[in-house]
């Protein structure tokens, strides 16, 4: 595998399994233009490579994603008011895309806080290992956002319409052993056995038959999955119409100022 030069993503190659990681430790991996686009690049770069049999999505620290980092700030569109259309278009969805359709196994190894655009990373990965420690939050509703990387299908996918429901409206701490209950993830385990037990799982893979896992991961794709593509324009305008809202306004003030939004329906 030739060397990617990124800085907020690292790329690394072991015995046939490539490991992705955010490597934004400092911010808890929180995501910026910069890291969707680097995202982008090693997805590609791995895909590409005839060695790649494997591949594992995990963060560099404390934390697999901490989501959106609302710190950083985002674009603006012409009338001065947050553009969310435009990186969902162009960066977030392209990747949960490229990920579903991928013909390689994806694990994600949750290794700390999966939350908001993190979370749907997660769930976007064929099978999802986390570390005792982890937990998952779509925080969307928090802030006043709807669903976005294709959590309105993944979530229901993975646990049922009852619990996607119960998971996206109360915007809760979802711990490890809860979201295996609940069928959102396929295993736990302690924290300093995380990497081993994925490297050994991505090794297995690695090994196993490659047309197998592209067929499997077709047919998959297409009964659970067929119409992602079209489910990631409607949350991409959806979301754009929250972020132009007065709630979503509250909401990112209210979590700047670490107090509880006042939401109006505005």
């Amino acid at each position: 595998m030739s060397a990617l030069k990124l800085e907020t993503v690292e790329v690394r190659l072991a015995d046939g399994v490539a490991w992705i990681v955010l490597n934004r430790a400092d911010a808890l991996n929180a995501w910026t233009k910069q890291l969707g686009e680097e995202m982008i690049a090693a997805v590609d770069h791995v895909a590409a490579d005839a060695d790649v049999r494997a591949i594992v999505l995990t963060g560099a620290g404390r934390a697999f994603s901490s989501g959106a980092d609302l710190k950083a700030g985002g674009e603006l569109s012409g009338d001065g008011s947050p553009d969310v259309l435009t990186p969902l278009q162009t960066l977030y969805h392209p990747l949960m895309l490229r990920l579903r359709a991928l013909p390689k196994p994806v694990i994600a190894a949750v290794n700390g806080p999966a939350v908001g655009i993190g979370c749907s990373l997660a769930l976007a990965a064929d099978l999802v290992v986390a570390a005792e420690s982890a937990y998952f939050l779509l925080a969307f509703v928090n802030i006043g956002l709807g669903l976005d990387g294709g959590a309105s299908l993944t979530l229901p996918a993975r646990v049922g319409v009852a619990r996607a429901f119960e998971i996206a409206y109360l915007g809760e701490r979802i711990p490890a052993a809860q979201a295996l209950d609940w069928g959102l993830i396929n295993r736990v385990v302690p924290d300093a056995d995380l990497n081993a037990t994925v490297a050994a799982l991505g090794g297995r893979l690695a090994a196993g038959p490659p047309g197998s896992y592209a067929a499997i991961k077709r047919t998959i794709n297409d009964r659970a999955y067929g119409s992602f593509d079209e489910l990631l324009d409607l949350e991409a305008v959806l979301q754009q119409e929250r972020a132009e809202s007065a709630d979503f306004k509250e909401g990112v003030l209210a979590f700047t100022e670490k107090r509880p939004p006042q939401f109006t329906g505005g």
